[in-house]
């Protein structure tokens, strides 16, 4: 089996001092990969916090991690892959409830500290017994770079691992910011997109922290649109050690977890299920923000447009469209005024054809980029997005055969 950690350019979430990980294969996979990872915050703070899907339909890990980060602590998160917990039943409740408890007890914490996230195929049990040996091996495995190995347990249908930090030295201390995440489908904007834990040594309180994780979210995972379908286990956690002693100012912690979200955000598109371009649309000229969000969102939700950008056309037409989409209660413009540009390629200007589509070359990079020009005010957002493919659908038609 080839060792993925060793593609991981980032240890992850024990960048940060005051973290331990593991990563083991509990046998959750039949395919006899890793699937369980175990993410411990040593201290000497304990503040944590995290942000959950938005979907009415739920798993009983984020039932369970919502009740545990009420109060803002958070001493580990225990994720597994191989079965996302998600109508299982009273029972499935209970294995998210006994997980937490195995954590608490091999670490000498409270189970009300130790938030549970899960990942895979909707409707079936997890073996509890195996969750729970799992959790045995992974605290007996936890190391202070156990990160990367983290990352790889809690793959699905990622291709690679996904991992980032940022170390920032400021007037007041060298500290840092860490994190992990999975996700290639089911990426839609809704507060968090995905499993991930995010991990600093930053001095930050409980209300400073939950503060700076709504933004980062907001402005990374809130917009990266893979295939519009919302997660019913989507989590990202956020937990504080303190252990650099370093207390930045909020404005520049939430610049540094707003790096490492937007890393790992790109990460999550790159990686996103049979995807061949990783798009970027940007709505300027907005009267507001949300505007400007309406509108991006609105293009990257066209299968029409995805499927254009496939097949290497720069159909200007489609994006248009799905701006047309938009409410003018919801988004002012004029249609005759509008513009686009397409790889820096001007191919609509003023509601009419400028550049012939055919100096747009989507052919020769990965990189797509979309701009749109409300000519309405000042505002400017960018929603990240891929190419919709043979392969996606190929996937998701034999996800669970």
């Amino acid at each position: 089996m080839i060792d993925q950690t060793e593609e991981l350019p980032s240890p992850g979430v024990t960048a940060p001092r005051g973290f331990t990980a593991a990563g083991v294969t509990a046998g959750l996979k039949p395919s006899g990969r890793p699937d369980l990872a175990l993410v411990v915050n040593e201290g000497p703070l304990d503040v944590g916090t995290a942000v959950f899907t938005t979907n009415r339909v739920v798993g009983a890990p984020v039932i369970w991690s919502r009740q545990v980060v009420q109060d803002h602590v958070v001493k580990a998160v225990v994720l597994n892959s191989g079965g996302a917990n998600v109508f299982a039943g009273p029972e499935g409740f209970q294995d998210s409830h006994a997980t937490a408890e195995r954590v608490g007890h091999a670490l000498g914490v409270s189970p009300g500290d130790v938030v549970v996230a899960s990942t895979g195929i909707i409707g079936e049990r997890l073996p509890r017994q195996l969750l729970l040996d799992g959790v045995d091996l992974a605290s007996a495995a936890l190391s202070d770079d156990g990160g990367p190995a983290a990352a790889v347990a809690i793959m699905t249908t990622d291709t690679v691992p996904k991992t980032a930090h940022v170390t920032i030295d400021g007037d007041f201390g060298t500290w840092t910011v860490g994190g992990m995440a999975k996700g290639a489908g089911m990426l839609a904007p809704a507060l968090a997109t995905m499993l991930c834990v995010i991990t600093t040594d930053a001095v930050v309180d409980a209300e400073t922290a939950e503060r700076a994780l709504r933004t980062a979210t907001r402005q990374t995972f809130d917009r990266i649109d893979s295939d519009g379908c919302m997660s019913t286990s989507d989590t990202v956690v956020l937990m504080v050690s303190g252990a650099s002693g370093a207390q930045p100012d909020p404005e520049g912690f939430v610049a540094g977890l707003t790096a490492v979200c937007g890393d790992l955000a790109r990460q999550l598109i790159a990686d996103a299920e049979g995807a061949t371009h990783d798009i970027a649309v940007t709505v300027m000229g907005a009267e507001t923000e949300d505007a400007a969000l309406a509108v991006a969102r609105a293009i990257t939700r066209s299968n029409l447009f995805k499927a254009a950008v496939y097949g290497n056309d720069p159909n200007w037409g489609r994006v248009l469209a799905q701006v047309g989409t938009v409410p003018e209660s919801v988004a002012a413009f004029d249609p005759a005024t509008l513009d686009v540009s397409i790889n820096g390629v001007l191919v609509c200007k003023d509601g009419a054809a400028h550049t012939p589509r055919s100096e747009v070359d989507l052919s020769s990079e990965r990189l797509v980029q979309v701009l749109v020009d409300l000519k309405a005010g000042g505002e400017v957002v960018t929603v990240w997005t891929n190419d919709l493919t043979h392969a996606y659908v190929t996937e998701n038609s034999e996800y669970t055969t």
